[in-house]
This record gives structure tokens, sequence and C-alpha cells, in this order.
């Protein structure tokens, strides 16, 4: 789960502007490799305007694309590259710390379907084309608790109207977490929009992952701790 809280500035930290306010605990010698010598190749650029096939930026060019925010230590955005090798996938986290652990999970499994963006999600929506995209995953995102902080949670009518916007017909909005509140929030926002259709028919439906699910470590800590969590899955239609 991603926890926007202050972390101390280190002085080698502005030479990485490219992750300016995102810092956690110091990157070991590899990691800042990765960082400084893989990442450049990696890293999506939005300053311009998206290719007509966003496909396109991978090579060979990818049969489909898929979206992950907020992946967090990258335990599923690499096993689903990995598993589907003729789909490009885009990871989305502004923490280097998750970064550097995606590349080295990238460099250790040669995975070659993965590029990725460490800004503002909702700007890499705005990018995107529309119908681009065949599904997009948010697993245990930060859950703002607080009141005075809902707004800052990532699903809003405003985002969501930007997925659906990038998501093909019958494309999936696929969300993951183990604070109830939060999963109501989801569901009360999805629910009224006539973009999606919540896919559950039964209580097991939303109770347990979906097949070949990628449990992160954070599940697994959630699940030791003894919270459940709920799978969300919402079709575009």
């Amino acid at each position: 789960m991603n926890e926007d809280k202050p972390h101390p500035r280190r002085a080698d930290d502005s030479e990485r502007a490219f992750f300016g306010r995102r810092k956690g605990h110091k990157l070991r010698q590899h990691q800042a490799d990765l960082i400084d010598n893989l990442l450049p190749h990696l890293a999506l650029d939005i300053a311009g305007e998206a290719p007509a096939n966003v496909c396109d930026i991978f090579d060979p060019a990818a049969s489909e694309l898929r979206l992950e925010i907020g992946f967090g230590g990258g335990e599923h955005l690499a096993a689903e590259a990995l598993r589907f090798p003729t789909t490009g996938f885009i990871g989305c986290e502004p923490y280097v710390n998750g970064m550097a652990k995606i590349l080295a999970q990238i460099e250790a499994g040669n995975i070659g379907n993965i590029r990725l963006f460490a800004g503002d999600a909702a700007e890499l929506l705005a990018w995107l084309p529309q119908a681009s995209l065949s599904r997009i995953d948010l697993i245990h995102p930060d859950p703002w608790p607080k009141r005075r902080h809902w707004k800052r949670r990532f699903v809003q009518d405003k985002t969501i109207a930007a997925m659906a916007r990038v998501l093909k017909t019958g494309g999936e909005f696929r969300f993951v977490c183990d604070i109830d509140d939060y999963c109501a929030w989801t569901l009360s926002h999805l629910s009224r929009s006539p973009d999606f259709l919540w896919l559950a028919e039964r209580a097991d439906d939303f109770r347990l992952p979906w097949a070949g699910y990628t449990m992160t470590r954070y599940g697994r800590k959630a699940a030791r701790e003894g919270r459940k969590a709920a799978y969300l899955r919402f079709r575009r239609l």
C-alpha cells in the first residue's frame, strides 16, 4: 500500500529530480544504478502527444495495453507481464523505492513488456488515447482514512470518467483493498457511473481473488493481521 508520508531528504536525491518529492529509505547501490541506467530506457515521456497506437511504444508492438496504478513493490505487475508476454504494461508509481524494486525484477526476469511512469496517474490517463487500454488495476491504494483527506483518494467521479475514456468497451477496472470504507466508497462511486458494471454475481466473486491473481507483499501482511480484502471487478460498458 502506498503511504504518502514525508521522508527525510538526502543530499544525493536532488540528482534524481525525476522523482522529486517521492522518496523513501536510502537506495542500495545497485538500486541506484538501476534508476540511473535502466529506468531512462523504460520511462514513459508524456510531454508530447501520445502515438495514435500507444501499443507501438513497445518493441515489438504489444497486442494490447494494460495499466497498473500504484504498483508498490511490483510483485503483481512483474508477474502479469511474465504471464502475458505479448501484452504491454504501463506501471505508474511515484515512489522511488517502488520504482527501484520493479526495475530489479525487470532486470532479473529480462522483462521487456513494461514501461514505467513516475508521475501523477491522472496526468497519464489524460495523455493516453481514447479506448487504448484493455484493463486498469488499482491494488491496495492509499485509503486516506481521514474524512478531510477523502478528496485525495484516487477513486473519484473525475478519475472514473477518465478511466472510462481510455478503457475499451469490455475492458475492466480491477480494485483490491482491505479497508472496508474505501471498498464501500469505490462501489458507491462506480455504481453511479453509467460507464461501468460491477461484475460480482455472488459473494465469492468479491471475497476471493480472481483466477491467476498474484498476492502482493502488502496483501499477505494484511491477511496475517486479519484484514480481509475485497476484489472488485468492473466492466467498461
